[in-house]
């Protein structure tokens, strides 16, 4: 079956899907770590985790 389709698709073709097919869940893995930077509350975050350690 795999031979039929890449017989078919040009190989400029391929070769784009092939990077898109790793970019986009790159992309998304990248705004996913921005988001959590920026939107998650102070005790996820492991500065506050070190800052608690040191006043104790």
């Amino acid at each position: 079956m795999w031979d039929e389709l890449t017989g078919i698709l040009p190989n400029y073709l391929i070769l784009l899907c092939t990077l898109i097919s790793f970019l986009v869940p790159y992309v998304i893995y990248k705004v996913n770590q921005k988001l959590h930077e920026y939107g998650d509350p102070p005790w996820k975050h492991s500065r506050y985790e070190e800052n608690k350690n040191k006043k104790t």
